[in-house]
C-alpha cells in the first residue's frame, strides 16, 4: 500500500495502519536518531512540523512515525493545522515516489503538483508558519555490526530497490537503522514570498533533492557504481576529446581507432565501487585479521574523523606491505567512514582479483606513461572527476613498497594530478591525511630478503597467490596504525602562491610555482607520516641487537639498553603523535623470543641473546622504521665514537654540515637551527644517563672511557645512523679518486654501489639499504642542490674545495680504518667499470685523509 492511500483517508485508519506495520516490524527495528545538537529536537517545538522524505514507502512511515514518537515529537502522520483545507494533509511530504510493482518507476510530476498544493495552502494561512524539517532514513548502514552474508547483500545503496527488497533490508539489517534529521526551514526561506506557487514547488523540490543526494553521500559514500555512464562522460571530457583527436593522427583507423583506445583506457582504469562488495570484503578480512595478527590498533583517528567533514580528503600511508590497501579500507570502514578510492598498479588487475578489487575501490594505473599522452589524458581526467565529486582517494606518494623499511624518495606524480585537478574544480578544499602503518613482522620478508640479495622481483600471478595463502599457517605479531598530522593543501598554495585564488588555471597550465608545491607537500607528507610513527617492540630490538658487532648481547645489557631507547623516547619525544609500546624491556626480550626474532644461548656467566643469519637483516628493516626518532641523539654518538672530545659549537656546526642531508634521507621535520636544538638536548639526556661527560661549564662533550659499559652503550646508540655517514664518505671518496669532469651521476651511483657492496662483504655490513642504489642516488642530488657538485657541459660532475671541507669532517665521525679501506676499494671497482678512455683519465682528486683529530 502507498503514502497516497494513506493520506486520503481519515486520521484514525492511518492510526490503525501504522499500528498494525509497527507491531510486524518492532522486533527488527533499533532506531538511531541524529539530530544537529544531540538530544534536543531538530525544530522549534512551539510551531508545527512538516517532514520531508526523499522516497516514499509505507515502511519510511512507520520508521518515522515510531523514531517521532519514542522522541515525543509530533508525529507524522498527524494532520497539518491549516484552518484553509477542510481536509488537511499529514505532517509528511515525500519529494520522490516509484509507481508499479514491477518496473518501479520515478515519478516526480505528480508529487511537485501536490506540493504545489501543499505550499498553496501554506501560504494562505499565514499565521500558521509551518516548519519544514527533511528526514534521510537508512537501512543497514553501520558497517561494524554486520554478521552474516545476507546483511551484506541487503546493506543501504544508491539503488532504489522495491517493495520486498526493502522488506528484505529491513528483516537483516533494521536494527542498524539511521534517521538523520536535518535543520528546519520555513517556508519564506525555502522560495521567499514573490515567487509563484508552481516555480516555487518545483525549487523546493530541487532544492531537497540535491540535500538527500549530499546527505545520502556523506553517509555512504558518493554514487560511483555507474561505470559504463562514467566512462562515457571521461570520453566527452575536452581534455580527452583533444587528446583522442591528437592520437587520431597516428592510428590506421583515423578518430574511431583512437576512441577505441580511449575507451579500452578508461575501462581499465576506473573503478565499479559496489556497496555490498565492500561489506563482503570487511566480513572476510575480519576473519583473515583475526587468523594472522595478534590485534589491530588505530591512534588518532578521532581528531581526524572530527576534522575532515567538509573536506575532500586524500589518504597517503607509507607503504611497506600489499596488506596497507586492505587495512586502511578495512579500518575507515568498520569505523564509519567510506572506504576511499585507492590508486593501484596495474599489475595487480589479475583474472578474478582485479574485478573485486575494482569493485572495492580500486582504480589501476600504469608505472608510467609520460610517453603516452591519451593514456595521459583519459587518466588525469578520470581523477579529476573523482575530486570534483569529493570522493575520498588513497595513494602511495613512494611509488612502491620499502624494501629497506626507510621512507622512499617521493614519486609525486599523483600528487600533482590531484593538486592540478584541485586547481581546475575548486569545489572543495583538500585535506592530505598521512597515515603510518607499523608491523612487527612483514608477510613479504623473505621475498624482500631475496629481492636484496639480487634476486628479481616476482611478478603478482595467480600462481603467487595460491603460494601466498601460506601465511595462514603463521602469526604476525600486531599492526599499529597511526593517523599522522593532517596538511591543508590551501596552505601549502599559499606558502608558494599567496595569490594562487584570484589565478585562473586551465587544464595543461603549470604555474611557476607548481612543481616546487608539489615536492613541498610530498616532503611534508613523508615528515608527517615518520611524525605518527610507532615504536614497536621488534623495532627497539632491532635497535640494540644491531648495534652490537656480532649481533649478540647479554641479556641483562639488552634490558639496560632497552630502557635508554625507552626513556628517550619518553623524555626527548619526537613528535605529539608517536606511540610508544607499553612493555618493559623484560616483557620485550619474552616478547622477541616467543616471535622468532632472538634466540637464547644458555651460558653459566649469563644468557646470551642473538639474532641469527638473516634474522638479523630482516630486523634492519624494523630498525629502519624508526631510526628517524633517533636521529639527534645517533648524530652526538657518531661524533664522540672516534673523538675524544668534542664542543658543543663543533658539533652544532657539524650538525647545521651534515643536516640537509640526513633531513633529505630520513624526512626530519626541524630546521637547522631546531636540528641543533634538538642535538643539545640529546646530549644533556646522555650526560644524565653517563653516556658522555660534559666539564663544569657544558662546553665540552667528552666520550667515555673505551671498553666501558657507557662506551659500549654509545655504540648501540650511533649504529642506526653510522652506516648512513659510510655511505655518504665512499660517495665523496668515489668522486675524489676519478677526479672532476669525469664520472656522471649514473656512472657515480654504479660505482658507489659495487663499492658499497664489497665494503658490506669485508666488514660485515648487514643492512640492506647500504648499498641501496636509490639512497646513493638522493644523496648525490643533495649535493647537487648544495651546490658541492655541479654538472658540466658534457653531463659530467664537477667539483671543488667544498667537496674537500666534507671529507676532512668525516675523520670526526669514521674510523682511519673504515676510510681507508673505503678509499683503497674505489679505484678496484673504477678499473672495473669504467672504459678505457675513463680509466686513462687523469685528474687531481682533492685530499680525503690527513692526520687524526683528537679534538674539534
Amino acid at each position: 500500500m502507498s503514502e497516497a492511500n494513506i493520506v486520503v483517508k481519515a486520521p484514525w485508519f492511518r492510526r490503525a495502519l501504522l499500528a498494525l506495520v509497527d507491531t510486524v516490524l518492532h522486533p527488527f527495528l533499533r532506531l538511531t536518531r541524529i539530530t544537529p545538537e544531540a538530544d534536543q529536537p531538530p525544530f522549534d517545538p512551539g510551531k508545527p512540523v512538516c517532514y520531508i522524505l526523499d522516497r516514499q514507502g509505507l515502511s519510511n512511515v512507520a520508521i518515522l512515525d515510531r523514531a517521532c514518537r519514542e522522541a515525543g515529537w509530533p508525529r507524522p502522520i498527524d494532520p497539518l493545522p491549516l484552518a484553509t483545507l477542510s481536509r488537511p494533509p499529514p505532517a509528511i511530504f515525500a519529494i520522490e515516489k516509484r509507481t508499479g510493482w514491477l518496473l518501479n518507476r520515478r515519478k516526480l510530476r505528480d508529487r511537485t503538483v501536490r506540493l504545489e498544493r501543499l505550499l498553496g495552502a501554506i501560504r494562505r494561512d499565514p499565521d500558521v508558519q509551518v516548519q519544514l524539517v527533511p528526514v534521510s532514513i537508512f537501512v543497514g548502514r553501520a558497517p561494524d555490526r554486520s554478521a552474516g552474508w545476507f546483511k551484506v547483500l541487503f546493506s543501504e545503496n544508491w539503488v532504489v530497490v522495491g517493495r520486498f527488497r526493502r522488506l528484505l533490508a529491513i528483516l537483516f539489517n533494521g536494527r542498524n537503522t539511521l534517521l538523520q534529521f536535518s535543520p528546519p526551514v520555513t517556508l519564506d526561506q525555502a522560495i521567499g514570498e514573490s515567487e509563484d506557487l508552481k516555480r516555487a514547488a518545483h525549487k523546493l523540490s530541487l532544492l531537497m533533492r540535491v540535500h538527500f543526494r549530499r546527505i545520502r553521500g556523506a553517509v555512504i559514500g558518493p554514487d560511483l557504481s555507474h561505470r559504463r555512464t562514467l566512462v562515457g562522460d571521461l570520453l566527452r571530457a575536452d581534455a580527452v576529446r583533444a587528446a583522442i583527436a591528437t592520437q587520431a593522427n597516428k592510428e590506421k583507423g583515423g578518430y574511431k581507432a583512437a576512441a577505441r583506445k580511449a575507451n579500452a583506457y578508461a575501462r581499465e582504469i576506473a573503478a565499479d565501487y559496489s556497496h555490498p562488495v565492500v561489506r563482503s570484503l570487511s566480513f572476510i578480512l575480519t576473519g583473515f585479521w583475526n587468523r594472522i595478527y595478534d590485534g589491530v590498533t588505530l591512534h588518532h583517528f578521532d581528531a581526524f574523523r572530527q576534522r575532515a567533514p567538509g573536506y575532500e580528503v586524500v589518504y597517503v600511508p607509507c607503504h611497506r606491505s600489499h596488506i596497507d590497501y586492505l587495512l586502511l579500507s578495512y579500518l575507515l570502514y568498520r569505523n564509519g567512514l567510506v572506504p576511499p578510492h585507492i590508486a593501484a598498479g596495474v599489475n595487480l588487475n589479475l583474472p578474478v582479483v582485479g574485478p573485486i578489487l575494482r569493485r572495492g575501490g580500486a582504480f589501476f594505473l600504469r608505472r608510467s606513461f609520460k610517453a603516452n599522452a591519451l593514456y595521459s589524458a583519459v587518466f588525469s581526467e578520470y581523477v579529476t572527476r573523482l575530486v570534483r565529486q569529493g570522493v575520498a582517494l588513497e595513494y602511495f606518494i613512494e611509488g612502491g613498497r620499502s624494501r629497506t623499511g626507510r621512507l622512499l624518495p617521493p614519486r609525486a606524480g599523483m600528487l600533482a594530478l590531484t593538486v592540478r585537478a584541485f586547481l581546475r574544480e575548486r569545489a572543495r578544499p583538500v585535506l592530505f591525511q598521512p597515515v603510518y602503518i607499523g608491523y612487527e613482522k612483514l608477510i613479504e620478508g623473505k621475498s624482500y630478503l631475496g629481492e636484496l640479495s639480487g634476486q628479481p622481483k616476482a611478478k603478482e600471478s595467480w600462481i603467487g597467490l595460491l603460494r601466498s595463502l601460506s601465511v595462514l599457517r603463521h602469526r604476525y605479531g600486531r599492526v599499529v596504525v597511526n593517523f599522522g598530522e593532517p596538511i591543508e593543501l590551501d596552505q601549502v598554495l599559499e606558502a608558494h602562491a599567496p595569490d594562487w585564488r584570484e589565478q585562473q588555471t586551465g587544464e595543461n597550465d603549470r604555474p611557476a610555482w607548481f612543481s616546487g608545491a608539489v615536492d613541498d607537500l610530498s616532503h611534508r607528507i613523508l615528515e608527517n607520516i615518520n611524525g605518527a610513527a610507532d615504536l614497536n617492540p621488534v623495532a627497539l630490538l632491532a635497535l640494540v641487537i644491531l648495534g652490537t658487532p656480532k649481533h649478540a648481547i647479554g641479556e641483562a645489557d639488552l634490558i639496560a639498553h632497552l630502557q635508554i631507547f625507552l626513556d628517550l623516547a619518553r623524555d626527548l619525544p619526537f613528535s605529539d603523535r608517536i606511540t610508544i609500546t607499553a612493555m618493559t624491556p623484560a616483557e620485550i626480550v619474552a616478547y622477541g623470543e616467543n616471535m622468532g626474532w632472538i634466540g637464547r644461548l644458555k651460558h653459566p656467566l649469563g644468557d646470551v641473546l642473538k639474532a641469527e643469519g638473516d634474522q638479523g637483516v630482516l630486523l634492519s628493516y624494523y630498525r629502519n622504521n624508526v631510526t628517524h626518532v633517533f636521529a639527534a641523539v645517533s648524530w652526538v654518538a657518531c661524533c664522540l665514537l672516534n673523538t675524544r672530545r668534542l664542543s658543543r659549537q663543533g658539533l652544532g656546526r657539524l650538525g647545521r654540515m651534515v643536516y640537509p642531508f640526513i633531513k633529505t634521507e630520513l624526512f626530519l621535520p626541524w630546521t637547522a637551527d631546531g636540528f641543533v636544538e634538538r642535538i643539545d638536548a640529546a646530549a644533556d639526556f646522555m650526560a644524565q644517563r653517563g653516556l658522555v661527560n660534559v666539564d663544569s661549564d657544558g662546553g665540552w662533550i667528552s666520550r667515555p672511557a673505551d671498553g666501558g659499559d657507557a662506551f659500549f652503550g654509545l655504540r648501540v646508540l650511533a649504529h642506526s645512523l653510522l652506516q648512513t655517514f659510510q655511505r655518504y664518505y665512499v660517495v665523496i671518496a668515489v668522486l675524489g679518486k676519478n677526479g672532476p669532469g669525469v664520472l656522471s651521476s649514473g656512472e657515480l651511483e654504479t660505482l658507489c654501489t659495487v663499492t658499497a657492496q664489497r665494503m658490506a662483504l669485508l666488514h660485515e655490513l648487514s643492512g640492506p639499504e647500504f648499498g641501496d642504489r636509490a639512497l646513493f642516488k638522493s644523496f648525490i642530488q643533495m649535493l647537487k642542490a648544495e651546490g658541492i657538485v655541479s654538472v658540466d657541459d658534457n653531463g659530467k660532475l664537477t667539483f671543488g674545495p667544498e667537496l674537500n671541507q666534507l671529507g676532512s669532517d668525516a675523520r670526526i665521525i669514521l674510523s682511519r680504518e673504515l676510510r681507508q679501506g673505503i678509499v683503497a676499494i674505489t679505484p678496484e671497482a673504477r678499473a672495473q667499470l669504467a672504459p678505457p678512455e675513463t680509466r686513462a683519465a687523469t685528474s687531481e682528486a682533492p685530499r680525503l685523509e690527513g692526520p687524526e683529530k683528537p679534538e674539534a
